[in-house]
């Protein structure tokens, strides 16, 4: 009997049994050995089993309500997915993108396992609402960003420390809580501020670097630990400072003065979020000459002079003594300074206000040199004399020989911060095998190769040429070149003319970039009209000096191109590497 109604038997107890009225007493009925259940009684079993009107409607209800949900979920899915695929600041991210649509083939087959860590792994509601989190904090340090960079341009703005060492004092002078190594230099900055960077993490300091500009990402401006500010501590360090900044804006208007600049806005949320987090040590990059610079609001302990050449000219000065004036700014009271290699007009300037603040120089040539390097893979063997120790065979992963003396200047500032002493050997090898500079001479595709250099003045042009002879095999080069309209274009050309076959001239974004027809017309004096081709956005110019480069007659390892001219090209380029190339 049982295997003729198997739809009515468990194998347990309680929920697992036959339930129903019609179906006990079908059970008993089997129990006592009895055939089947009385007709009669049949119409008022089922009866008795009928669900009730308020049953039905709860019933109802329930599938109403399961419905919506699914409805809003898709609804809210979609939206989700909309917001994130168009968010300003960083474009589409696929990770996110692919948790809200719930599509795991994008996920690295070594992918941390949470719930084998002990980590309860997120439903699919709690990655839904941490993919609206991470939209909404994007949309919010993009807003403050646009707020940010609405402000004049510092060289909009008459040269003062006044306003920005308002705000600190207000804030309780955040800038003298840590510790602090000054840069400056006309070439050579960031890459000396990350290698630093990287040393003293290295020896075990937690590290806050501010540089500018950024390549693709506000954030990058302010590092923690090696990383961009998050985006929660980059919204956290605007809302700490924005009720100060607008107070001494307001103070300022109303005596005929200025607002705060983009740049001191950054500099003071930089010097504010160190201190918040906090860090053992800060990295500061200067943003123009040094002496006005709202960094120079800090006073470092150690302060870093990298190369100093003509750039900036309409701000800084027309002549190389006094641009070199400006940038001596940074020497302070009682610190050491390092400074690298210069000429010796600068060198004077330099030497005497480090005697006139009695500031202790430790100077390229004299005091620390690059006794010899040898190219490696993906790098160079250095090995540097610095006033404590020499170190031997250091392997240094930036290309280029300009970046072997930013190496020793960023060692020699690192000693000098740990107190002039000798520093262990496997340290400083750790330290410089972790360092990067982004857009520095840094090759982001192959086949043929693209490298991408932000080299935007003479002296950054000449080690780039330089460089591209030294490090790799081309025989057939072909530039992409854009530029700010302040800058020496004719100069720049002239110093890359040598190492390209051609160039490919475009447009940057911003009202500081230089019209593509004045470029060509500049390009084609020095290279020649039939060298110089034009296009109008930098994707195109790209794919065109891909072309030229892939017609030539020359095998395809031995092509290149370079993309050069401004930070703002090489940040678009990086970000364009992300996507089509």
């Amino acid at each position: 009997m049982a295997n003729d109604h198997p739809a009515f038997f468990g194998t347990g107890t309680g929920p697992e049994r036959s339930s129903n009225s019609f179906e006990r007493a079908l059970d008993q009925s089997e129990e006592s050995g009895e055939s089947g259940i009385p007709a009669d009684l049949i119409p008022y079993l089922e009866e008795a089993d009928a669900p009730s009107e308020e049953q039905l409607a709860e019933q109802k209800d329930a599938e109403d309500a399961e419905k919506k949900a699914e409805k809003d979920e898709g609804e809210r899915t979609e939206a989700l997915r909309n917001l994130v695929a168009n968010s300003l600041l960083l474009g589409p991210d696929p990770s996110i993108l692919a948790e809200i649509e719930g599509d795991e083939s994008l996920e690295d087959e070594d992918t941390w396992d949470d719930e084998s860590q002990g980590v309860p792994e997120l439903t699919h509601s709690e990655r839904l609402d941490d993919a609206e989190r991470m939209a909404a904090l994007d949309a919010r340090v993009e807003k403050i960003y646009r707020e940010i960079v609405a402000r004049a341009p510092e060289h909009r703005v008459q040269p003062s420390l006044e306003r920005v060492e308002a705000v600190l004092d207000v804030l309780g002078d955040p800038e003298d809580s840590y510790p602090s190594v000054h840069i400056t230099g006309t070439n050579g900055k960031t890459s000396a501020a990350r290698m630093i960077d990287s040393l003293l993490t290295a020896l075990g300091m937690r590290v806050g670097r501010f540089t500018s500009p950024h390549l693709e990402d506000v954030r990058e401006r302010i590092s923690i630990s090696g990383e961009p500010i998050s985006k929660e501590g980059f919204i956290a360090a605007w809302e700490d400072v924005a009720p100060y900044i607008e107070m001494v804006d307001k103070r300022s208007v109303a005596a005929g003065g200025p607002r705060l600049s983009f740049f001191e806005v950054f500099t003071v949320m930089a010097f504010a979020a160190f201190a918040d987090h906090p860090i053992d040590a800060a990295v500061v990059e200067v943003g123009m000459g040094g002496r006005w610079d709202a960094t120079n609001a800090m006073d470092g302990d150690v302060a870093v002079i990298m190369p100093i050449d003509l750039d900036h000219q309409k701000w800084l000065g027309n002549t190389i003594e006094e641009i070199a004036t400006e940038k001596a700014g940074i020497i302070k009271s009682h610190q050491t300074v390092v400074i690298a290699h210069q000429r010796e007009e600068v060198l004077r300037i330099l030497s005497d206000r480090a005697h006139e603040v009695d500031a202790i120089v430790r100077l390229e040539d004299r005091d620390f040199e690059v006794l010899d390097r040898q190219m490696g893979v993906g790098g160079q063997m250095v090995t540097i004399r610095t006033p404590a120790a020499v170190y031997e065979d250091i392997f240094v992963p930036l290309l280029g020989e300009h970046q072997a003396h930013n190496a020793a200047a960023a060692l020699v500032a690192a000693e000098a911060f740990m107190g002039g002493r000798e520093l262990d050997g496997r340290i400083v090898e750790h330290g410089f095998m972790k360092a990067t500079s982004p857009g520095r001479l840094q090759v982001v595709r192959t086949s043929p190769t693209i490298v991408v250099d932000s080299a935007h003045n003479p002296a950054g042009a000449r080690s780039l040429s330089a460089a591209l002879e030294e490090t790799f095999d081309f025989t057939h080069v072909v530039g992409v070149y854009s530029a700010m309209a302040d800058k020496d274009v004719e100069g720049v050309l002239s110093e890359v003319e040598p190492v390209l076959e051609q160039i490919v001239v475009t447009t940057m974004p911003g009202e500081r970039a230089m019209e593509a027809d004045l470029l060509q017309r500049i390009a084609a004096d020095v290279f020649g009209e039939d060298r110089v081709e034009v296009r109008e956005d930098l994707p195109d110019a790209i794919d065109r000096a891909v072309e030229l480069a892939e017609g030539s007659l020359d095998p395809s390892d031995t092509t290149g191109i370079v993309v050069f001219g401004s930070i703002v090209l090489a940040g678009e380029t990086l970000a364009l590497t992300h996507t089509a190339l």
